[in-house]
């Protein structure tokens, strides 16, 4: 496995240098920040990246308007205590996107985000998670969510600004180059070896999760 600067150097010459590779990484924000992040802002997260899955992503932003009309600017009490006059009404409204499965998770996840209260809330669980443990993380949100599997949840923890990694195509394959995995990690193993490289390249680097998956799939 080659030292993340490494790395870093091949995704530099690829992207216009060093000085403008950084400018393309971002940063995640700080614990603090997603603590103060309110509730029903991640339940519009969760529920746009639950909603992107299998569509096409224009659609959904084209959309998006009405879904935060929908479903009452996603306020966790009412979409966790969604009736069957409210879904029923949903399937009928041409604002958003009518897929029974993914309005019921709306409800489903709202109920969690409750859930969660007990425990400090959603942004003190899913921000202050730690990010040496995030494959702990997306498991628990693959158990405890809806429709949360595969890389929603990634995607759906990059979109509130919290650390986190993407396993999309190009990072899969800079890690199976770099001997981590033989091909995309659905097993817990696997997934344990991806977050164990992860960690050494943060050692290495001092530099976040996010950071790290902007530059793995930016080096291919």
């Amino acid at each position: 496995m080659h030292h993340f600067d490494e790395i870093f150097e091949i995704a530099a010459a690829r992207h216009g240098g060093p000085d403008a590779l950084e400018q393309k990484l971002g940063k995640p924000k700080t614990p603090g920040e997603l603590a103060a992040l309110p509730e029903d802002r991640w339940l519009a997260t969760i529920t746009k990246c639950v909603f992107q899955a299998g569509f096409n992503w224009k659609v959904i932003e084209a959309k998006w308007d009405g879904f935060e009309e929908a479903f009452d600017g996603f306020d966790v009490g009412r979409c966790a205590f969604m009736d069957d006059k409210k879904f029923d009404s949903l399937l009928q409204d041409t604002r958003i996107v009518r897929n029974g499965t993914k309005i019921a998770s709306v409800r489903d996840n709202a109920a969690f985000l409750m859930e969660l209260r007990e425990e400090g809330g959603a942004g003190k669980v899913l921000g202050g998670w730690p990010s040496t443990d995030y494959v702990g993380l997306l498991a628990m949100l693959g158990k405890r969510g809806s429709r949360l599997g595969g890389t929603t949840a990634q995607y759906a923890m990059r979109f509130a600004g919290r650390d986190s990694f993407i396993l999309s195509r190009d990072v899969v394959a800079r890690l199976v180059a770099e001997g981590v995995v033989d091909k995309a990690p659905t097993s817990k193993r696997a997934m344990a070896a991806v977050q164990q490289a992860f960690n050494t390249w943060m050692q290495e680097s001092g530099r976040s999760l996010t950071e790290i998956s902007r530059v793995l799939a930016m080096s291919l």
